[in-house]
């Protein structure tokens, strides 16, 4: 496996260069965006990592650059800024696969206690279907305003309009690529989507925030980082705070969903298990819609197989459409899945699955969706 790594550090390059050297990889370093796209050009590497802060060409400007004239799967690595993490969000959509936060700044000396993870992220980039997403979120965005000018006859967004029982939810699980599916997915639901939904993405504290706010840049719902103890409500999408984990609790007979601090139990955070598990604890599996998207390892996958065994319905994004096809990969293997879905399919599967599960709890009022 070759890799190039773009930094204009020396120190930058020779870390990155030893850490990825260890897991196996072929190195090459460039110090500027321009000798970056050279090198990509001459040696085809299978994966790139590339430094947002550089003079001359940043990183953006290089990844926009080696997107059109050399595609290969990129993995950024930024500072834990505000800048950075507005620059990472940028990255994606642009077409990098992940990133990493370099722990110390922009020059890190603390390298060394990510290297796990950065050699398992650019690892699973190797092979990463490549994508970009920069056209597709100029047509959401042009689509919200559509809906904002001329808003369709809400069904209701409260979830008591439906009736007693009638308390549901949708839970969503990604990582590796979740950002680019989740504003394509996320941003084809209609403003009166009957049920909350509940989003956890892989990534730290400090993009979770933009993030929410990008997505409802461009989404029809209200799209929110989970900051404290909410009550649930229907038309809003609600994403866990990445250096947190999102639980859902009853509280005298309502729907909410708290923050609770990552445990060491689960290896990635927000967890998507433990999100599911909090769920599956408050309302009975039949009042429960579980999709598992694009990314690495296997959060999640064992709850949501659970689920659809005591009934609930579940969604793996397909091979075709991942960008890493292993937490889908998990839940298809456990036989989990009721629906195997192309990511541009999933939106719309969810408007007949959720209005369909909801007009079935409205009519059957007598049961309480509540888990005993």
């Amino acid at each position: 496996m070759k890799a190039l790594v773009v930094d204009d550090s020396a120190l930058m390059r020779r870390q990155i260069g030893d850490i990825l050297t260890r897991g196996g990889f072929a190195v090459t370093t460039a110090r500027t965006g321009a000798e970056a796209l050279e090198r990509a050009r001459e040696e085809r590497p299978d994966v790139v990592t590339l430094d947002i802060n550089m003079p001359e060409m940043d990183g953006l400007t290089c990844l926009s650059r080696l997107m059109s004239e050399c595609p290969a799967p990129v993995v950024m690595i930024s500072s834990l800024t505000e800048e950075g993490a507005l620059a990472t969000l940028e990255a994606i959509a642009l077409g990098a696969v992940d990133f990493v936060h370099k722990p110390g700044g922009t020059v890190s000396t603390a390298l060394r206690e990510q290297e796990d993870l950065i050699i398992a992220k650019v690892k699973a980039a190797v092979g990463a279907r490549v994508r970009r997403s920069d056209g597709l979120r100029q047509r959401l965005v042009a689509k919200r305003e559509t809906i904002l000018r001329n808003p369709p006859p809400l069904r209701g967004r409260n979830l008591a309009s439906y009736g007693p029982g009638s308390e549901a939810l949708t839970l969503i699980g990604a990582s590796t690529g979740g950002p680019a599916i989740l504003e394509d997915l996320l941003g084809g639901l209609s403003p009166d989507y009957p049920m909350p939904v509940l989003v956890c993405q892989h990534m730290p504290g400090t993009v979770t925030r933009h993030f929410a706010e990008r997505l409802n840049s461009c989404c029809a719902l209200q799209v929110e980082e989970l900051r404290r103890q909410t009550e649930l409500e229907a038309g809003t999408i609600y994403v866990a705070r990445g250096d947190a984990d999102m639980l859902v609790v009853e509280r005298g007979g309502r729907l909410m969903a708290t923050t609770t601090p990552p445990s060491r139990e689960f290896t990635w955070h927000p967890s998507v298990s433990r999100m599911v598990a909090s769920a599956m604890k408050t309302l009975t599996p039949d009042s429960l819609i579980g999709v598992l998207l694009t990314g690495m390892g296997d959060d999640g996958a064992a709850e949501l197989a659970e689920l659809r065994r005591l009934g609930g319905h579940t969604i793996a994004e397909s091979e075709d459409s991942c960008v890493v096809y292993g937490m889908p990969r998990a839940l298809v293997e456990r036989g989990g899945a009721s629906e195997i879905l192309h990511g541009s399919q999933i939106a719309a599967r969810l408007e007949r699955v959720a209005f369909a599960r909801m007009r079935a709890m409205r009519t059957n009022t007598g049961s309480m969706t509540w888990a005993s």
